[in-house]
């Protein structure tokens, strides 16, 4: 996600860090690179515009002018100016009613279907028990799909014979009463283009639904097209948000970038992966620091925090502590780790600056192999793995020898590093809810 654009801005924030003085024509270099950058990532123009001179008005102050690290504050102050741009001033959800309502509209293809099983998840965790609402009735696969994913998160799936969303939506709404459903979620019809007749069913739900939310489900991967799509929703039956869609995919962030200032509306979620947890809270400073390769660690951790048993996790911080960790030990890490995400989500919310590993996903799958092929005597005693030992596992994982040896060298300087923890023990990193030592 957003590769391509935080490469371009780490490219011009390398060289503005260097400079020694920010004046006119120095800032006027930046801005310029800025301009492009922003450009080839699909962003409006006249969002680029006023993004660049609100910049431009606030680095000829003093602050940046004469400043000790000019080329920092600069650098704070475009963070802070495309933050401001994307922030709405009454973000999240709104859901007053009882139960609450949400209408999700938006094309084929944007992923409405899954978000709305993505959406009741989310509210699921925050305490709300929801009710999905199959009321796509122009994709015959859409209700079978709802209940698939209804079915996987724990989550009921209203379905009614019939070929009125108006009816369906009604009924829907009077089951959630009376089984204590605090959410109504309803999965409407999409189209391949946007036309009169999505339009005034959509105003038929509204009016007489009146539901909470009625969010646009878009394809971040289409930048500017989405938000064409945006304003002719919002001009013909009036939108409250967005979700964005496929942010885990080849997006370029124009669309996230010029929603809300060509819109006049909010992002209200992103959906960041293909999981079904795989949905956020539109966060403006994270979305940000992502886009300008400076990473995202809050989320990191959070996801960490959410994979990690934590019980488990403090018995690891002893052994850690006592070098008395073993194979085993670091296998199951390994499959914790897996559930927070894949190498590429992980390294996403990296900042660019900070080298990347060797091998990346393809190593830890085959690291992860080499592990599960060693019997549990082997993991608990690595000492005991000799020559054959190796080849069997060799061979019984897909890898070679040199790879099983590799893997048992770097596990024996690991523990002999963590061995000598006493006099570092003032360094230490939180994850998973544990001060783990480095």
């Amino acid at each position: 996600m957003f590769d391509s654009i935080a490469g371009k801005f780490q490219e011009i924030f390398s060289n503005i860090r260097g400079m020694g003085r920010m004046g006119d024509k120095n800032v006027s270099r930046a801005l310029r690179e800025v301009r492009l950058a922003l450009l080839e990532a699909d962003v409006n123009y006249q969002v680029v515009k006023e993004i660049v001179e609100a910049t431009r008005e606030e680095a000829r102050g003093d602050k940046v002018l004469k400043s000790i690290k000019p080329g920092q504050q600069f650098i704070k102050l475009f963070y802070d100016k495309m933050v401001e741009f994307m922030t709405d001033p009454n973000p999240g959800l709104h859901l007053t009613g009882t139960p609450a309502v949400v209408l999700l509209a938006g094309l084929q293809g944007s992923g409405k279907t899954t978000t709305a099983a993505k959406l009741a998840r989310w509210l699921k965790k925050q305490g709300r028990s929801p009710l999905l609402v199959a009321a796509d009735l122009r994709r015959p696969a859409a209700a079978r799909q709802l209940q698939t994913l209804g079915e996987k998160i724990q989550v009921t799936t209203f379905t009614s014979p019939g070929n009125c969303p108006l009816t369906i939506g009604r009924n829907a709404i009077d089951y959630a009463q009376h089984h204590d459903l605090n959410t109504v979620i309803l999965d409407t019809s999409g189209r391949l283009h946007v036309d009169g007749e999505l339009m005034a069913e959509l105003k038929e739900l509204k009016k007489s639904l009146h539901p909470d939310e009625l969010l646009l489900t878009l394809d971040a991967m289409t930048g500017q097209d989405a938000l064409t799509v945006a304003r002719e929703f919002d001009r013909e039956v009036g939108i409250d948000g967005a979700i964005l869609t496929k942010l885990d995919g080849d997006a370029r962030g124009g669309g996230a970038i010029s929603f809300r200032s060509v819109c006049g509306k909010p992002i209200k979620l992103i959906g960041v992966g293909e999981g079904i947890d795989d949905l956020r809270g539109f966060d403006p400073e994270r979305l940000v620091s992502r886009i300008l390769g400076m990473g995202d660690v809050v989320s990191l951790v959070e996801k960490a925090e959410e994979a990690f048993d934590e019980d488990q996790a403090r018995q690891w911080e002893k052994k850690l502590r006592r070098a008395s960790f073993d194979l085993e030990d670091f296998r199951e890490q390994m499959r914790q780790f897996s559930k927070i995400g894949s190498w590429s989500a992980l390294m996403e919310m990296m900042p660019r600056s900070l080298p990347r590993p060797a091998g990346g996903e393809e190593r830890l799958r085959r690291m992860g192999a080499i592990l599960d092929s060693m019997t549990p005597g082997e993991r608990h005693q690595p000492a005991i793995i000799g020559g054959s030992r190796r080849e069997r596992i060799a061979r019984g994982s897909g890898t070679s020898v040199p790879e099983v040896n590799r893997l048992l060298k770097e596990f024996s300087m690991t523990k002999k590093m963590l061995g000598k923890t006493g006099k570092i023990r003032n360094k230490k990193i939180k994850l998973g809810g544990v001060n783990w030592p480095l």
